[in-house]
């Protein structure tokens, strides 16, 4: 910029031969017939005299020679630069958006490209052989279990197979049979040698432990990956001052590879309500992409600096209350910075979100839906105690934008204060659109207001076929305002309670599932309650030993417990051990949960992640128990696999599918997703 300095830009220019850009970075693309306009990301809308900005674009042409554009103007007055010659193109960090390969059924979804996840866990003298039934495929396929090259069972009835007197170092393959005829064989099974995988990972330092993670296919192999945040030791919650080390998050292969490093930097403060990530396809290239808050300073997985890279607006408490806030889209396989736009809503007066200092400004939430019932899109938020406010992007072509805010400020101060430590992510009308069930208020797929209980602020909820005796989804959520009810459960369409218990202080954990055959349906329970209740919020006596995770670990489809590091089968005398982590840790202090939990390999149960205790691995525990229950991968329910996206925001949940699980259940239903 050789002129004065600029504050928000667009450069326009003509094409000279039929150029069409197909994607741009660093900025966004607009085109009309040869006419372009490029205009600013918002974090380098800002160029100084003698400064400059990098932006990218891919365009297709008709003319061999591709001549160079005319006419250059930015913010409307002529360049008077000489453009120089058309460098080669270069390969983006960025791929178009993928027309699926055949045309999906009315009202699918689409998902991710899996292969079988199949997995070999050593039991006693035996392997437990476990795989995935896609939801792409039928419930009545079958399957042909090969050791080596010899098949040792064909499973009808199951998508497991309990291998007895096989080597622990057997591999493993599985082939489909349907109508007769046998398919392709599957990947080489991944070994559980001891009950466990490893998956080795380095701490950025001596500091720090490792934190929340997720998963998403981030290269297209077919096979999960695993996106781990890194915590250091004086991260803080928003209630405590103080300085904090930097935040980073690593993208890793099984084999432990990392494929990238992100350094969030001095300007992203570390605690649980400040880096909230979400890892999925949003573009549907078949691999995912990584979403969070970032800010000046923020080092992407290429080394490559966001906005002022000396930048420092810490305050002398440790809190970062001014500068700009940026959201950034990553690119999964490599960890580059994608799409960079202004962080929406920004933060304003720190004062109008209930106080001055700094806590409830900063109460970040993430989640994904989908709410154009087809593809998903970035759900952000910020504050939940007073002003909340909800935004949904979606990522196309490289590009975020806006498809719509959510502002109690606008909506109505009946709609401020009813958050969570955490929202949900459902379609609770059955109009093949997501809803945001946002703690005590649900948010429809447009944006608009749903319906709201006004019961306010509270710590954990519980969105799922809970009630499968009526029709749709309920929500079961525990209060923090001694002057609402202590727990309740809600019809989830209409926000109608069904049933509640009375106010009873702060009620800082509650959870609801299936956890015991003798009462159909989820029981429900929780700190402030003395007993354990039904679906009509009727007693049922002792309740569970803990009101924390939860994971199918055993053989039948009633939920056991999960909490600290270890996971037990409720009873009505008492719990029972199923499994105790071994050198490992539990994460979040007083919340102890995992780093995840969710049907991550093998058939629908569900898997548990743990930092072993020297943060030197992701430990990976799978059960060993054989069933006969047969699911689809619940990976491929869309209501459940955005859940394990959600689950690492601040005070994590465990995930419900769209349907019931439990004692008494009907067959399961065939998902309507699709992949590319």
């Amino acid at each position: 910029n050789l002129g004065d300095a600029v504050d928000g830009w667009h450069l326009d220019w003509t094409f000279t031969a039929g150029q069409q850009i197909t994607q741009a970075w660093n900025a966004t693309a607009t085109q009309s017939g040869a006419a372009v306009t490029v205009k600013d990301a918002g974090y380098n809308a800002a160029i100084p005299s003698g400064g400059s900005v990098t932006f990218g674009f891919n365009a297709s042409w008709n003319d061999s020679s591709n001549p160079p554009p005319a006419a250059f103007s930015l913010n409307g007055v002529p360049c008077t630069g000489t453009p120089g010659e058309p460098t080669p193109t270069v390969t983006p960090t960025v791929t178009p958006t993928v027309t699926p390969t055949s045309t999906p059924d009315a009202g699918a979804k689409q998902v991710e490209d899996l292969d079988r996840g199949l997995i070999s866990v050593r039991s006693g003298s035996g392997n437990l052989v476990s795989w995935r039934l896609l939801g792409t495929e039928s419930r009545d396929t079958s399957f042909n279990v090969y050791r080596g090259g010899t098949r040792v069972a064909s499973v009808t009835n199951s998508t497991n197979y309990l291998d007895s007197g096989a080597a622990a170092d057997a591999s493993y393959t599985v082939r489909p049979v349907t109508g007769g005829t046998e398919g392709a064989a599957s990947e080489s099974s991944l070994r559980f040698a001891n009950g466990y995988l490893d998956v080795p990972i380095t701490p950025p330092g001596s500091n720090y432990a490792a934190n929340d993670a997720s998963v998403g296919d981030l290269d297209g192999d077919g096979r999960l990956d695993l996106v781990l945040k890194w915590d250091p030791s004086n991260a803080k919650d928003n209630s405590q001052s103080g300085v904090t080390d930097v935040v980073y998050v690593d993208g890793l292969k099984l084999d432990g590879t990392r494929l990238w490093r992100i350094n969030l930097g001095r300007n992203i403060r570390a605690g649980a309500h400040y880096t909230q990530f979400q890892v999925y396809d949003y573009d549907g290239d078949g691999k995912a992409e990584v979403a969070m808050k970032t800010a000046d300073a923020t080092v992407d997985g290429r080394g490559t600096v966001i906005g002022n890279a000396g930048a420092d607006y810490r305050n002398s408490d440790g809190y970062i209350l001014s500068g700009p806030e940026y959201l950034t889209m990553f690119n999964g396989q490599t960890g580059a910075a994608m799409s960079t736009v202004n962080y929406d809503p920004p933060r304003g007066t720190v004062s109008s979100w209930g106080d001055s200092y700094g806590n409830r400004v900063d109460r970040f939430l993430a989640g994904t839906a989908y709410l154009d019932g087809q593809r998903p899109s970035l759900i952000m938020s910020r504050g939940y105690y007073t002003r909340s406010v909800i935004a949904a992007w979606d990522f196309r072509n490289g590009s975020l934008t806006k498809r719509w805010t959510f502002d109690s400020n606008s909506a109505g101060s009946q709609y401020a204060g009813q958050g969570n430590h955490q929202f949900s992510v459902a379609d609770v009308d059955q109009d093949g659109k997501d809803e945001i069930i946002f703690g005590a208020m649900a948010i429809n797929d447009n944006g608009s207001p749903l319906w709201n209980t006004r019961n306010g602020h509270g710590d954990a909820m519980h969105v799922g076929d809970l009630v499968p005796s009526r029709a749709g989804l309920e929500e079961f959520k525990v209060d923090e305002d001694s002057s609402k009810p202590s727990s309740w459960m809600a019809d989830a369409r209409t926000g109608q309670i069904l049933w509640q218990t009375s106010p009873n202080g702060d009620n800082g954990r509650g959870v609801s599932a299936d956890v015991w055959a003798g009462s159909p349906g989820a029981e429900s329970w929780s700190s402030a309650d003395s007993t354990l209740r039904n679906t009509s919020g009727g007693s049922l006596g002792r309740k569970p030993g803990s009101a924390n995770f939860l994971s199918w670990w055993d053989a039948d489809p009633v939920r056991e417990l999960l909490d600290g590091t270890h996971i037990d089968k409720y009873g009505t005398g008492s719990d029972t051990r199923l499994l105790t982590g071994s050198g490992v840790h539990s994460n979040n202090g007083t919340k102890s949960t995992p780093s995840l939990s969710g049907d991550l390999f093998g058939d629908w149960r569900e898997e548990v992640v743990w930092p072993t205790t020297d943060n030197r691995a992701l430990r990976i525990y799978s059960t060993t128990a054989v069933t006969t229950t047969k699911i689809h991968t619940l990976l491929h329910d869309p209501q459940y696999r955005v859940a394990l996206a959600w689950q690492n925001t601040a005070y994590n949940q465990p995930p419900h599918p769209s349907f019931f699980i439990g004692n008494g259940m009907a067959t399961a239903p065939t998902p309507n997703v699709y992949v590319r």
